[in-house]
């Protein structure tokens, strides 16, 4: 049976009992006993008579899809909100033409009851408008955000190679830029962070190309 274990951030291999070749589609189980078809890219080591393949879902499904997902998700909380928002709105006017007149409540009279049920049930329909107002606020806050990360490139993709190659040129060209003196240092420290971003940027590159570049 194929599983998956975790490699690195965002990143999970297929650990594996049998060999498989590049291209390969295979069954890979989750810890909770699903399994997803992913194709297999490269053979990242061997290990205890296991094999760890890096691999992406046969069906497309990834990071992306993910937050897209959590995006629709929280966009459909977000009107559901609205619609209870504005029931409960409707619900707090029902006696506005009486409320309206402003007339006191009249102790002892047969209306008393009546009349502070009806003060009642508009101020509890108005704050739970609120309540669901504010509600699909924040869903759609978040839907934002998840739909910022739908564009996000990470290790767990094929698409990281050009992305962290460009990250790797941007940190060079800036580091170099300091050193000439192209780029103004803003603190003392500033060439030791471009060095370091450097060192992120070829570090990640290079795993990028472990994962899914060509091995020969």
């Amino acid at each position: 049976m194929n599983t998956y274990y975790k490699f690195a951030p965002n990143v999970f291999l297929a650990k594996c009992d049998e060999k498989h070749e590049k291209g390969e589609t295979i069954e890979v189980t989750t810890k909770y006993g699903k399994e997803n078809e992913c194709i297999v890219f490269n053979l990242i080591y061997e290990r205890d008579g296991f094999y760890y393949y890096s691999i992406v879902r046969a069906d497309g499904f990834n990071v992306q899809e993910w937050a897209k997902q959590r995006a629709e998700r929280r966009h459909e909380w977000a009107t559901s909100a609205v619609q209870k928002s504005c029931e409960y709105y409707n619900k707090s006017n029902k006696d506005k033409d009486f409320l309206s007149l402003g007339e006191p409540i009249k102790v002892g009279h047969h209306s008393e009851k009546r009349h502070r049920k009806a003060i009642d049930d508009a101020w509890n329909n108005m704050g739970k408008s609120v309540q669901f107002d504010e509600k699909a606020a924040e869903h759609e806050r978040i839907a934002k955000y998840w739909e910022q990360r739908a564009n996000t490139i990470n290790l767990s993709m094929p698409e990281s190679i050009d992305f962290y190659e460009h990250k790797l040129e941007q940190a060079k060209e800036y580091h170099e830029g300091l050193k000439s003196g192209k780029y103004r240092r803003e603190h003392t420290y500033a060439m030791a962070y471009a060095n370091k971003a450097v060192k992120e940027a070829k570090k990640n590159y290079d795993l990028a190309v472990k994962l899914w570049g060509d091995v020969y």
